[in-house]
């Protein structure tokens, strides 16, 4: 859902994802708004259909379910991802002085981190996990969320559209607030180091269990 909408031409007006035509460019703007609409309400659906609550731990499995539909809710709406994509969108064409990196941390924590944060919480909680155990990794979530939209920033500007499998040097185009334009490519490449770091050690108190985690930073 949220590629589809982010390749529209009112959004980031992108024509290639994964080195293929973006759905806008192949079915149009009108059933890509639809299709994007209507992945995001299966999200909800494939939730509650194919989580079995018998085999949730502790004893109150509906309320752990409950929890997670409401923090999925808040991860795409204003204080998610539809509030990160505002504030980006605002922030595009402005000068790099008006643009600071509180702002875009900030976007990017609502887009990118905010997403993967109730991924790595929803697990948890469905898995059993205690309230200061999911805090942690929606901590992990939050760097390595960050870092990877700093890797993104940086690749827009050092890789080419069939290594990255849509359109290269778009950000600079558009003229979007990015790492590399705020930190320069070196000052970004350190920042994406960083938050790496910082989300590995998040997971200091988890064990063999994390390793899957620990992976992906």
């Amino acid at each position: 859902m949220s590629l589809i909408h982010d390749d529209l031409p009112s959004m980031d007006d992108d024509d290639l994802r994964r080195g293929m035509p973006t759905c806008h460019k192949v079915y149009g703007e009108d059933v890509a708004i639809l299709a994007g609409d209507s992945l995001l309400s299966t999200a909800f659906e494939y939730v509650v259909k194919y989580t079995d609550a018998e085999k949730i731990p502790g004893n109150d499995p509906q309320r752990r379910l409950l929890d997670v539909v409401g923090r999925l809710g808040a991860s795409v709406g204003n204080v998610g991802l539809a509030g990160g994509q505002a504030r980006d969108l605002e922030c595009e064409g402005k000068p790099a002085s008006a643009v600071t990196l509180d702002d875009l941390r900030w976007i990017h924590k609502h887009k990118t981190a905010a997403l993967l944060k109730v991924s790595v919480a929803a697990g948890a909680i469905l898995g059993g996990a205690d309230e200061a155990q999911v805090e942690s990794l929606e901590a992990f979530a939050d760097n390595i969320g960050l870092a990877f939209q700093v890797a993104d920033d940086i690749l827009d500007v050092t890789a080419d559209s069939a290594t990255l499998g849509k359109t290269a040097g778009k950000d600079l185009a558009a003229d979007k607030a990015t790492y590399v334009r705020l930190m320069g490519l070196e000052g970004a490449r350190e920042e994406a180091r960083r938050l790496k770091d910082e989300a590995v050690r998040e997971l200091d108190g988890w064990g063999e269990e994390a390793d899957g985690l620990r992976a992906v930073a």
